[in-house]
């Protein structure tokens, strides 16, 4: 068996093991996120004067940019047609560029939360921004990847950047315990999950996925439950990075204790790298076992919406209520994903593209209201804070009630159409708890909103915990106004076929 893996990679005529064809264009975005975030940090580290204020953000905000040029430019050379690329590692199509853009803008909105973020807590540096910039390049790696090895290397990049993110704030004993449990509960995922390789290898011979594919195509797969054990153990990998009930525990404590910028790109580009990967797995790979793994989902859908909905309406914390809403918001994405047609896989690229912006919108302003120490996530802290900011309290109402889908926003188109891909696909218990769930969900939305619009006073007769004087800082204050206008801008009729087009278009998987 050896002797014919080596004349497999031989190449005809020659005796040296062949060389995979590197284009890195094909890897751009990436690539240039990458090799940002190594520049600033030797910049850091080579620069003895201290650099300007906002430079670290600012440099960030410049190597997404830059990412995004790179992947405008890759969309329409993919147009041409999908490919792989580096010995067959990675796919190069419409559906990675998509997760390269949202998660490109993840990184960019939380840079800008976290500059003056991190001014106010006295830990200005460019550690934050370098950490990011790598996180989100494992999250473009999961979202390329066509090997379950590479898939699993942009896993651990992404997780163990998150880990350290996680931590950051060093003076708070909630964010060590923050990153002590997401590490913990993290490395079990990622054992279920480098499992699931194994049985998965066992059972095809190979990690590739599109080889994966070809083995199912041409051999009888019922019964096999070698793969199928496999396919479960990884569907565990991809519950825990995504947050699906039941493997949600962690979301909550972690999400409250982190740092909130972090909390809000762990929500926003974590998430969707997770659902990046598991799409890619499921439709690209193991679409010939939708029978066995769409009751599955099912299941998972169900409960997240459910528990995700219920829980949330019972807490007082501020970050607690979005971390049992970013489940609620995962149920909605596995309904496009349980529906397995083309509408549900759009429905689903739309949602997950809304809720990036809707959810670092949320987590910029809950950097704000929780000002120095970051501690002040009582929902009590919102009462009155249209009487003191306006502007504020409009933007968190407009994100607000788009995460709960109210007409005229992101979050109703995001909700319809994977609703009605559920309805398409005669999935019509799924599509009545998806309502039933929405329902909930308003509850706590408009409790929040109602707080804000309420009188400054507590219910004891005191002055709500909001100062007065309560500052938006430019960065942060850039990072809400784009994510209100896109969350306000996708129901316009003209911008609203153009995005969802883009959905579309990136729903081909190779």
């Amino acid at each position: 068996m050896t002797a014919t893996l080596l004349a497999q990679l031989q190449p005809l005529g020659g005796d040296e093991l062949a060389k995979p064809e590197l284009v890195y264009s094909d890897l751009g975005p990436m690539i240039i996120v990458a090799v940002g975030a190594l520049a600033l940090l030797l910049l850091a580290s080579l620069v003895r004067t201290k650099l300007p204020r906002g430079f670290y953000a600012a440099f960030t905000v410049g190597t997404v940019v830059t990412a995004l040029v790179s992947a405008a430019w890759l969309w329409r050379d993919v147009g041409k047609g999908p490919r792989l690329g580096f010995g067959d590692a990675v796919a190069i199509d419409r559906f990675a560029v998509f997760f390269f853009v949202v998660i490109a803008a993840a990184i960019g909105l939380a840079a800008l939360t976290a500059d003056s973020y991190l001014r106010r807590e006295e830990m200005d540096g460019p550690e934050m921004y370098v950490l990011l910039l790598l996180s989100g390049a494992g999250g473009m790696l999961m979202a390329s990847a066509n090997d379950l090895i590479v898939l699993f290397l942009g896993l651990e990049t992404l997780s163990i950047s998150l880990f350290v993110l996680a931590g950051f704030h060093r003076r708070r004993a909630e964010s060590s315990e923050a990153a002590m449990k997401y590490f913990i509960l993290s490395a079990f995922s990622s054992a279920f999950f480098l499992y699931g390789i194994a049985l998965t290898y066992g059972a095809t011979g190979s990690t590739n996925l599109q080889a994966i594919a070809t083995w199912m195509a041409n051999n009888v797969v019922v019964g096999e439950g070698l793969l199928l054990a496999g396919l479960a153990l990884l569907l565990v990998g991809f519950g825990f990075k995504v947050a699906a009930v039941p493997f949600h525990t962690w979301t909550p404590d972690v999400y409250q204790g982190s740092p909130s910028p972090v909390t809000g790109f762990m929500a926003g580009a974590s998430k969707a790298a997770g659902f990046a990967a598991l799409l890619r797995v499921f439709f690209s790979t193991f679409s010939i076992l939708e029978v066995d793994w769409k009751p599955v989902i099912w299941a998972l859908a169900v409960l997240s919406l459910l528990v995700g909905a219920v829980l949330a309406v019972v807490q007082s914390d501020i970050k607690r209520m979005l971390a049992y809403s970013s489940i609620n918001h995962a149920g909605y994405v596995l309904i496009g994903l349980q529906a397995a047609t083309e509408l549900g896989r759009a429905g689903s690229l739309f949602y997950l593209l809304a809720y990036t912006f809707m959810v670092m919108g949320s987590f910029a302003i809950v950097s704000i209201i929780g000002r120095r120490g970051d501690e002040d996530h009582g929902i009590e802290a919102y009462r009155g804070l249209f009487a003191r900011r306006p502007a504020l309290a409009l933007s968190f109402t407009v994100l607000l009630m788009a995460q709960a889908g109210v007409p005229f926003t992101s979050g109703f188109l995001a909700k319809f159409y994977v609703i009605s891909a559920a309805v398409q696909s005669r999935s019509y218990a799924l599509a009545l708890i998806g309502f039933l769930a929405a329902a909930i969900a308003a509850y706590f939305y408009l409790r929040v909103i109602l707080t804000m619009f309420s009188s400054a006073e507590g219910a004891d007769g005191q002055d709500a915990p909001v100062g007065t004087r309560l500052a938006i800082p430019f960065g942060t204050g850039v990072a809400l106004v784009v994510t209100v206008l896109f969350t306000l801008a996708v129901s316009v009729p003209p911008f609203t076929e153009k995005v969802l087009d883009f959905a579309r278009s990136a729903t081909l998987i190779f």
